[in-house]
Formats: C-alpha cells, sequence, structure tokens
C-alpha cells in the first residue's frame, strides 16, 4: 500500500505527480473526475439509528445515547438537510463547470449514509475515471474535518479493490480561500446592520463565531505538529485567524455600523470570541471550550444586548446549524433577552462555488504557491497533508490517503 522515495512515505493511491509528498504540488494533473465527500445524513425516522450506529461505530456508545441525539433528527422527521444540501452543491459545482467550459465530472458520496465513498469509487469506475480529486466539505484541519475523509478514502479503496488503479489526491484545506471566506463577510455585514436597526450600539453587540468542539486531544494534533499551534492545534489557530479577517472586513463599511467614521470607514469597535458546539463526549474527556450557550449567559450578565451568531465552521445549514444554533442558542438569547441573528453559511454562494472549482484547478494546472489565494497568514493551505497530521490516537493508526504517512 505505499511506496517510499528514501525521504516520503506516501499512499500508492496518490496520482504521480504527488507521490513524493511535498508540501505543495506544483506539476498539472489530468484529473477525470471529482469526487465530492461529505458526512451524510439520514432522509428518514427509520435511518437514524442505523446512520448514528455508523457515526459512533467503535466508540461503544450505548443506544440510550443514541435516542438522546436521536430527537434532534426526529424533531425535522428524520431527515437530515445535509444530503439535499449536497445535492445543491453538486449541482451548483456542475453548473459552475459548465458554464467555464470545464469537462470534469462530480461524484458524490458520504462517509456514514448512502450514498458512500465507496459507492462513489464503484461508480467512478464503471465511467472510467482512475484520476480522482476530491473536495471534503470541510475547510478546516482536524481528525474530523479532514484526516477521517481521507482515512474513508483508502478504506474505499480496499473496499472496492480499485487500490491499484484508481488515485485520489484532495484539495487544500480551504479555511482562508477567498470563496469560502466571502460568504462569512456579507453575511456578518448584514448581522450587524439589522442588530443596528433594532437600535443595539457596538457596545451592547458581540459576535461569536461558533464552530464544531472536538476532543482536546484531538485540537492539539491537528496540523502539523512542526508548525507549533499550542494546545489548541492548527484547528482553533485557523478558526481565529478566519474571524479575525471576517471581522476587519466587516467592520469597514461605515453604513451598516454604529459609530463609524464616514471619512476612514473605521467603527467602533465590536466584541467578537470563538465559541464551540455541538460537544457529544462524555464529561471525563476534556473538549474545546466554551460552550456557545455559556458564553450568551456570561455575556448576557455583561450587559451584551445583542449577539451575532456566525457558524464559521460549517459550510451548509445541516443538523449542527439547525439544531445547536437555530434551535438551542436561540431560545437561550431569548431566555437571557439577549437579541440574536444567525447569519447563513456559505451553502451555495456563488463564491463559494466558485472557489471550490479554483481549488481544483490549483491542482489540475499546477499553480504555483505565490499565485494560490489566502485570506491569513496560515495558508495557502498543504495539499499532501504532513506526517502525522490531526491523526486520532485514540483509535489507533489508520491509513489515509492524499497525506505523508503516518
Amino acid at each position: 500500500m505505499t511506496i517510499s522515495n528514501g525521504e516520503y512515505v506516501v499512499l500508492n493511491a496518490a496520482s504521480a505527480e504527488a507521490a513524493s509528498g511535498a508540501e505543495h504540488v506544483t506539476t498539472p494533473v489530468d484529473y477525470d473526475a471529482i469526487l465530492l465527500a461529505s458526512f451524510g445524513g439520514p432522509e428518514g425516522q427509520d435511518d437514524v439509528i442505523p446512520f448514528l450506529r455508523n457515526v459512533t461505530r467503535g466508540r461503544g456508545i450505548p443506544e440510550e445515547r443514541l435516542e438522546e441525539v436521536a430527537h434532534h433528527y426526529r424533531a425535522f422527521g428524520g431527515v437530515s438537510p445535509i444530503n439535499d444540501q449536497n445535492r445543491e452543491l453538486k449541482a451548483a459545482l456542475e453548473a459552475e463547470l459548465e458554464r467555464r467550459g470545464i469537462d470534469l465530472p462530480v461524484i458524490w458520496g458520504n462517509r456514514n449514509w448512502t450514498p458512500y465513498v465507496r459507492d462513489a469509487l464503484t461508480e467512478a469506475n464503471e465511467r472510467g475515471f482512475t484520476k480522482l480529486i476530491a473536495i471534503g466539505t470541510s475547510a478546516y484541519s482536524s481528525f474530523s474535518s479532514c484526516r477521517q475523509y481521507r482515512e474513508d478514502y483508502a478504506i474505499a479503496l480496499e473496499e472496492t479493490g480499485l487500490g491499484d488503479t484508481m488515485s485520489i489526491d484532495k484539495v487544500r484545506q480551504f479555511f482562508d480561500h477567498p470563496g469560502f471566506v466571502q460568504p462569512f463577510i456579507d453575511g456578518v455585514k448584514q448581522g450587524l446592520a439589522d442588530v443596528a436597526a433594532k437600535g443595539f450600539t457596538p457596545e451592547q453587540t458581540h459576535v461569536l463565531f461558533s464552530t464544531h468542539s472536538i476532543p482536546s486531544s484531538d485540537a492539539e494534533r491537528s496540523g502539523p505538529a512542526s508548525r507549533g499551534f499550542g494546545p489548541e492545534g492548527a484547528y482553533a489557530a485557523q478558526h481565529l485567524a478566519v474571524a479575525e479577517v471576517v471581522m476587519h472586513e466587516a467592520k469597514t463599511v461605515p453604513e451598516l455600523v454604529e459609530g463609524a467614521d464616514a471619512s476612514t470607514g473605521s467603527a467602533t469597535e465590536i466584541a467578537w470570541s470563538l465559541v464551540y458546539q455541538s460537544r457529544s463526549g462524555p464529561p471525563s474527556m476534556p473538549w474545546l471550550e466554551p460552550d456557545i450557550n455559556d458564553s450568551i449567559a456570561e455575556l448576557a450578565g455583561k450587559g451584551i444586548k445583542a449577539v451575532v451568531i456566525v457558524p464559521l465552521g460549517f459550510v451548509s445549514d445541516h443538523m449542527e446549524v439547525k439544531w445547536d444554533l437555530d434551535t438551542e442558542a436561540m431560545e437561550t438569547s431569548a431566555e437571557h433577552d439577549v437579541f440574536a441573528v444567525r447569519v447563513p453559511t456559505p451553502g451555495v454562494h456563488a463564491a463559494y462555488v466558485s472557489g471550490l472549482i479554483d481549488l481544483v484547478l490549483e491542482r489540475r494546472d499546477g499553480v504555483p504557491v505565490e499565485d494560490r489565494p489566502a485570506m491569513t497568514d496560515l495558508g495557502p493551505w498543504y495539499d499532501v497533508c504532513r506526517p502525522g497530521c490531526c491523526e486520532n490516537k485514540r483509535a489507533g493508526f489508520k491509513p489515509a490517503l492524499a497525506g505523508v504517512l503516518p
């Protein structure tokens, strides 16, 4: 399953151009299809528990705990929004490719529900595609948002027996690509305008950038160890860097923010913070904090009257957004008499869709690193993930494509 050139060890399912394991691949690659990979979700009440078993397989989660989580899905008829959102994204990507005159089919596969990644690889094989470029629907670096996808690609190749005939590369993590960031800038501008229209001042306003909490041990190992990101790893560093960019851009629109100086475009300082949501681990295991609901309660006690909630860690309005933010966080805000507005996720925003295609073309055309857009000093991120990047030590080592082993 591996090859070595004396310096790197990589899975042989990488394209020949990426097989050296270099951080960035600047040699053009003749891909013949795009693999759109997502989390997946149930599409009916009967699917809910089997889906949750897939998600938690190997973690020893008792059935009663699964039932507690299941009520989130059952409140929406047992249907997660994520699959329809991926169908919409697939169609939008296909339309953008057609608009640009690019002949690259898009094949969709999920980690935890049909169609599975293995189904997508089987389809690709049947259609004669052997060199795939993968887009994982998660922008940041961590086990669950990057490496687990890469492990799934390796598992799917083994399950389908295609490991010797098919290669899979991936686009870089796109947390700071303009196509991903611009929808949040637009959303925060509008959110601040909505707050100002209700009569709240900047001093009464707080922006909460929310993302999925992960175990602290996973956070520490997110991103390459050589970068020295500290105990919360690249995962927190990337979110903080993007949030800072969004706030900088959103606060320079005078007509939207009370207290702005129209001559310079600067605005009275609006406080912001990074918060977490959707924790699912046992109380004994440390996860990233603070929780968004705790933060809302604390801010209310400090005199904050309005919050703008930004789902910075998410690409679409799936269950964690619809339940944890639109339901629970909104209820918490109401309980504490705090006006709250939640800005949209990228979804099928034109800039996001176009940006994903641009990321594919980076790899297809071998774009030099200096010509790749990145809105923070952390990027552009790696084409080929670095040794040990985002590994889950609790689950033990598993081969992962599009990266240098281990």
